[in-house]
C-alpha cells in the first residue's frame, strides 16, 4: 500500500515538495514490508504493562508509545544488545527476523512481539541533490528512477524470502512469539491519531500529506479486504491444516 501511494498516488509528489525545501529530491528505493514490534524481557499483556517500560525506539513511534507510558530510549544498533543484556532497557525494536537474528536479541530478551504497527510498510529513500538532479539529462534521470524502482522491489523480495526461515530459526532457539493485545493496539492507534492531529495543527504540509495518505488508505483497505485479505486468509488456513 505504501508503494502504491508513493508510486501511483500522490505520495512521491507531495514528499518531494517538502524535500525541495531542503535542496533534495527523493525516490523510493526499498521497503522492508511490515516490521516486528520488538524484543521484550517480559510479557506485555496490557497497557499498564507498558507504563515505565524503557524501550529503544525512535521517531514518531517513540512519541506514540510515550503517550501510553513507555519511556523511549535512543540507542545505536550496536548498543542495543548490551543494554538489553544488562537490563538498562526493557525492550527494543529494530527491523524483523532476518536482521534481528544477526544481532542476537533473542539471547537476552525472549519475547518477540508483533506487529510493528509504526512500520507497516516503511519506504526507504534514495536522496539526490535537487540542483544536480535537475541538471541531469532526462534519460539519466530515467536511469536513476528505474534503478531505484528495482531496488525497491528487490529489497521487498529479499525480506519476504529471508524473514520466514529466520523466524523459524529464532523460534527453534527459544524465542516466544506474542501478538500485541487488541487493547494495546487500540490504545496506540488512538495515541497516534492524537499526535497526527497535533502535527496537522502545527504544519499545513503535514496536514495535506497525512490527509491525502489517509484518503488513499481508506479506498485501498476496501480493496484489500475483498482481494488480498480473503485470498491470503484462505491460503493461510490451508497452510495451518498442512495442505500447503
Amino acid at each position: 500500500m505504501s508503494n502504491a501511494w508513493f508510486n501511483q498516488g500522490n505520495g512521491n509528489t507531495l514528499m518531494n515538495e517538502f524535500y525541495a525545501t531542503q535542496g533534495l529530491y527523493g525516490l523510493p528505493a526499498g521497503n522492508t514490508g511490515v516490521q516486528m514490534g520488538g524484543w521484550f524481557r517480559k510479557e506485555i499483556n496490557t497497557v499498564d504493562d507498558l507504563k515505565g517500560l524503557k524501550m529503544r525506539i525512535a521517531g514518531l513511534a517513540g512519541k506514540v508509545l510515550e503517550k501510553v507510558g513507555v519511556v523511549p530510549q535512543q540507542l545505536a544498533g550496536g548498543d542495543i544488545y548490551p543494554a538489553l543484556e544488562k537490563g538498562t532497557i526493557d525492550a527494543a525494536e529494530f527491523v524483523g527476523p532476518y536482521d534481528d537474528s544477526k544481532l542476537g536479541f533473542h539471547k537476552v530478551a525472549k519475547y518477540y512481539y508483533y506487529p510493528g504497527f509504526w512500520e507497516g510498510g516503511p519506504v526507504v529513500h534514495a536522496f539526490f541533490n535537487l540542483e544536480k538532479y535537475n541538471s541531469l539529462p532526462k534519460h539519466y534521470q530515467a536511469v536513476l528512477t528505474d534503478a531505484c524502482a528495482f531496488a525497491n522491489t528487490n529489497m521487498m523480495a529479499k525480506y519476504d524470502t529471508k524473514n520466514p526461515p529466520a523466524l523459524k530459526q529464532l523460534v527453534a532457539e527459544g524465542t516466544v512469539l506474542r501478538p500485541f493485545s487488541q487493547e494495546i493496539m487500540e490504545a496506540c492507534y488512538t495515541a497516534a491519531v492524537e499526535i497526527y492531529a497535533e502535527l496537522s495543527a502545527q504544519s499545513p504540509f503535514f496536514k495535506k500529506t497525512y490527509e491525502d495518505q489517509l484518503a488513499f488508505k481508506k479506498d485501498a483497505y476496501l480493496w484489500a479486504q475483498v482481494g488480498e485479505y480473503t485470498f491470503d486468509t484462505f491460503m493461510m488456513i490451508q497452510q495451518r491444516a498442512g495442505k500447503l
